[in-house]
């Protein structure tokens, strides 16, 4: 039965190796066309559902 500790650093490796993929596949990020961190939307008025609904 493998030890807790091989088990471990094998998920460890192979997160990192994970990690490592997809830094090496993905392009670099353009801050000047980046959403803003706490885009909490598109911008554009919501209508047509009942959310959109003003309390009456």
């Amino acid at each position: 039965m493998p030890q807790r500790r091989t088990v471990g650093l094998a998920l460890i490796a192979a997160i990192a190796l994970l990690v490592a993929l997809d830094v090496g596949a993905s392009r670099p990020l353009d801050p000047f066309r980046a959403p803003a961190p706490a885009a909490l939307g598109s911008g554009a008025a919501p209508s047509g559902a009942h959310c959109a609904a003003a309390p009456g």
